[in-house]
């Protein structure tokens, strides 16, 4: 039986404002507050809350059967927090339901996999922490940055305890392969790859709405009667794209979310399910492992990491950031944590491209390339001025790893103590519950005990009395 699996990301570009040489040591905030709040509730109305009521009417008018993943990044979480909440209330209505589920992804958005494997560790568990506060699950499956994957990260992903990972069915990875199956990273067995399916998410994402496409109009019996035609061995069909799609890159006015809301009826005509990604890891076997000693993508043609590290700019400005991920790590003050995670986020590497792409890039306030690189730039040299005022160069590498181990170790001891005074107080709550309970009973055992106590003697009285009769 086939199944689709549908996820969408929902992430919020931090834009960051105009910064000078000359503000470089005096102004540390940096980011544009009016774009920001302006772009966020403008994709909140247009996008966010229509396609959300869409999904939750999918979801109700299926009783079930229809199932929807997504992934959040920690900073577009933060912007929802902010500026849009009505977003995160419907969020959690629908999680409610039991149909949908919330993966894990770095909390900047960024590219620490490619720089920093603590760095990258720490920036998805930060994340996990705010899916289970809101949505009360700890994420089981993973979803990386632009769906960025190798061997190596794979490797990464399974040791932090993940069960699946979502990633791109790129035809120069798969080669005669097919998406529509499950696969396993090729060095840890246990760790279970979704394969996005590129041509029919794009479809959706991409191509929808234009005319000039040959498949425009796309109609949902259509796409589902596609799936329904795939060799019957061909279980499993990955959609996977952004949020914004339904509704921005494609406008409410084509008729997507209407598209969207036909797909569960005609599936289950064609006997095709919806499956969450945790379910698909569970219910589904792995075919084979996949082969990927490079970096891969969702973004452009080339499917790699070339628009964000793919000119001298953009690795001046990755290895400048990274250089001080060591240092950002041990810092306590909240306001420099912030703009290390804002900072991070992959938009501040891809204004910097200087390659072409067929999706359109907007680069803000920037009018190119370079003037993205000088902006970002002077950020970074007020930024690391900061994290070197806290810890000077002077610390060398060998003295900040022997710290950096020591607050590790203090932090796992913490996290050892944590779980010891959850079992004890788990243990005294089981005593005194069993101690109420011993409690009630002689209670209700000492009014017996009275009336027996009280009626011996008048037994004792009536046989001496019939004694002395005798």
């Amino acid at each position: 039986m086939k199944t689709i699996c549908l996820y969408f990301e929902i992430h919020q570009i931090i834009h960051l404002k105009r910064y000078r040489f000359f503000d470089i040591g005096i102004d540390h905030y940096y980011y544009d507050d009016y774009e920001n709040e302006r772009s966020i509730t403008e994709i909140a109305e247009r996008s966010y809350m229509p396609a959300l009521n869409t999904l939750g009417d999918m979801i109700k008018e299926n009783n079930g059967l229809f199932k929807v993943a997504f992934s959040i990044s920690g900073v577009g979480m933060e912007q929802l927090e902010m500026h849009a909440p009505q977003v995160i209330a419907k969020l959690q209505e629908l999680n409610e339901t039991g149909c949908v589920e919330f993966l894990a992804e770095p909390y900047s958005h960024g590219l620490s996999s490619l720089a920093n494997e603590e760095a990258f560790a720490a920036d998805v568990k930060k994340q996990c922490k705010k899916m289970k506060d809101y949505f009360g699950k700890e994420p089981t499956v993973l979803r990386n940055s632009s769906l960025i994957y190798s061997d190596d990260i794979g490797g990464q992903v399974a040791a932090m305890g993940f069960k699946g990972m979502l990633t791109e069915g790129a035809k120069h990875v798969l080669g005669w392969k097919s998406p529509h199956y499950l696969y396993n990273c090729n060095i840890a067995p246990n760790l279970k790859l979704l394969l996005r399916d590129v041509e029919l998410s794009d479809d959706i994402s991409l191509r929808f709405n234009n005319s000039e496409w040959e498949g425009y109009p796309l109609f949902a019996d259509n796409y589902i009667n596609r799936i329904a035609a795939l060799p019957e061995e061909e279980q499993l069909i990955n959609i996977f794209m952004e949020l914004s799609a339904l509704g921005i890159a494609q406008p409410l006015s084509s008729n997507i979310l209407e598209f969207m809301k036909a797909l569960p009826a005609c599936a289950k005509e064609k006997g095709i399910t919806f499956s969450t990604p945790s379910e698909v890891c569970a219910k589904i076997k792995s075919v084979a492992a996949i082969d990927v000693p490079d970096t891969l993508s969702w973004v452009d043609e080339e499917r790699d990491a070339s628009c964000w590290l793919g000119n001298a700019m953009q690795r001046e400005a990755f290895e400048k950031l990274y250089s001080v991920a060591d240092r950002v790590r041990i810092v306590s003050d909240p306001r420099l944590s912030q703009d290390w995670d804002y900072l991070q986020a992959s938009n501040n590497f891809r204004f910097m491209t200087t390659k072409p792409s067929n999706v359109g890039l907007d680069r803000g306030i920037y009018s190119g390339a370079f003037d993205a690189f000088t902006n970002y730039m002077n950020i970074l040299g007020d930024f690391i001025s900061r994290v070197k005022a806290l810890y000077p160069e002077e610390i060398d590498n060998e003295e900040l790893n022997a710290l950096m181990t020591t607050i590790r170790n203090q932090g796992d001891e913490i996290e050892m103590k944590d779980k010891e005074i959850v079992r004890l107080k788990t243990k005294i709550e089981k005593m005194q519950a069993s101690e109420e309970k011993l409690k009630a009973k002689l209670e209700k055992a000492k009014p017996a005990a009275k009336t027996t106590a009280a009626k011996a003697p008048a037994t004792k009285k009536r046989c001496v009395k019939k004694t002395t009769e005798e």
